[in-house]
């Protein structure tokens, strides 16, 4: 079995990938995270993604290395974390009423020969018309200060939506299950070989 890193200090992400009952280390990569100047959503998760799974490469050799990150886009505005409740607020009410796509970005690095895949999911959720009490309320409860778009679609956050769409709802969370074992059995694990 090969060796498998988490390049993320997400606790979102550790929780989605222990679901596949691998072993794995995470370890946070420090990387610059801010946009480039017109950087589209999904191009600047694919890049965050492998930035984040390249950085660890010289310290973990003959390993895979998964790297994964989240940007969320309402009407042309990149919504990132907001760090604090006043931006939540800010965000979720700029949401309100329109569709958010989740892009999440996923990079797996073979540090065997340095080789990596690259990917974009998008997720997309329909805001129904939120009041303003709602939003502050889902904020105090839900606390989704650490999570791209405030919001936490496994926690409270779900009774922010009219729908939701795509093709894996771990994309949303934070790391794409299926798009990620597919990489992964390319490179000979599969979580269900005995």
């Amino acid at each position: 079995m090969r060796n498998l890193i988490l390049a993320s200090s997400s606790s979102y992400r550790r929780e989605l990938l222990s679901k596949l009952h691998l072993r794995f280390e995470s370890c946070a990569p420090h990387i610059n995270e801010e946009a480039f100047p017109g950087e589209a959503a999904g191009d600047l998760a694919s890049r965050l993604a492998r930035e984040k799974a390249l950085a660890l490469a010289d310290r973990y050799p003959d390993h895979l290395i998964i790297g994964s990150d989240q940007v969320a886009e309402c009407r042309g505005t990149l919504l990132g974390k907001p760090g604090t409740k006043e931006r939540a607020i800010e965000q979720l009410s700029q949401s309100s009423g329109h569709r958010v796509n989740f892009h999440t970005g996923l990079c797996l690095v073979d540090t065997r020969d340095m080789s990596h895949v690259t990917a974009c999911e998008t997720y997309s959720v329909y805001f129904r018309d939120l009041s303003s009490e709602e939003i502050t309320r889902y904020v105090e409860l839900d606390q989704p200060l650490d999570c791209a778009g405030s919001l936490k679609s496994e926690g409270l956050g779900i009774t922010l939506f009219e729908k939701m769409e795509g093709s894996d709802p771990n994309t949303l969370i934070g790391l794409p299950l299926i798009r990620l074992v597919e990489l992964l059995r390319q490179k000979g694990v599969n979580p269900l070989a005995g």
